[in-house]
């Protein structure tokens, strides 16, 4: 098994549905673990996906998740509305974020576009996204529309803002949810071999004692 192919079982293993593209490990854990990884924007199926980096850690999964669970989109949104700065940062990491993502595909050369809906880079996305983009009519390639995790503008979800981060690019709502979630460590890998199997590691546990405990 090369590095490739045991990476894509270990993030098909991590958000617990086959991946449907292949996809890059861009960040690993204390453990050697993907924590983020890209996405390329037409899927295997051909649908259009407008998130480029896909957040797969548990641990940073979990935690952002319960900041959403608490109100975590709706006050981000305020702080931003708030802050016209910020909001300046927000807007040009969105735009930064397409214009990435549009790199990576052909030109546009028909002029009709619909629009698509589809799931994540697994059958149901994890952290609650979905995809949108347009789709050309004829024989023009579909395309991603949106910024962070295809959003139109302001706050859609932490975990792309997060992941978008943690790609090592300029995101103030990702650098924010880091410097609250702190890195993700972990003592007990998520995925392991478990009597000759790589699995889910059922002795994982949310650590407690690491930079941020939550």
């Amino acid at each position: 098994m090369t590095n490739g192919e045991r990476d894509s079982e270990v993030l098909a293993l991590q958000i617990g549905r086959p991946l449907r593209a292949a996809s890059q490990v861009l960040r690993r854990c204390n453990l050697g673990l993907p924590v983020v990884a890209e996405v390329p924007p037409i899927l295997d199926t051909g649908e259009p996906f407008p998130t480029r980096y896909w957040l797969t850690c548990p641990l940073a999964h979990r935690r952002i998740a319960r900041l959403e669970g608490e109100g975590g989109v709706r006050d981000t949104q305020a702080k931003i509305d708030a802050d016209p700065e910020l909001s300046k940062a927000v807007e040009a990491a969105h735009a930064r974020y397409a214009r990435d993502r549009e790199a990576l595909l052909p030109a546009v050369t028909a002029l009709s576009r619909e629009r698509t809906a589809g799931t994540a880079l697994s059958g149901t996305a994890l952290s609650g996204e979905r995809t949108a983009g347009e789709r050309t009519t004829g024989t023009a390639q579909p395309r991603p529309s949106g910024g962070v995790g295809g959003s139109s503008g302001g706050v859609k979800c932490l975990h792309s803002h997060y992941a978008d981060f943690a790609a090592g690019n300029d995101n103030p709502i990702g650098r924010d949810l880091h410097g609250v979630i702190g890195e993700p460590r972990c003592q007990a890998p998520c995925v392991a071999v478990v009597d000759g199997e790589l699995q889910r590691n059922p002795d994982w546990r949310e650590p407690t004692d690491d930079d941020a405990p939550r």
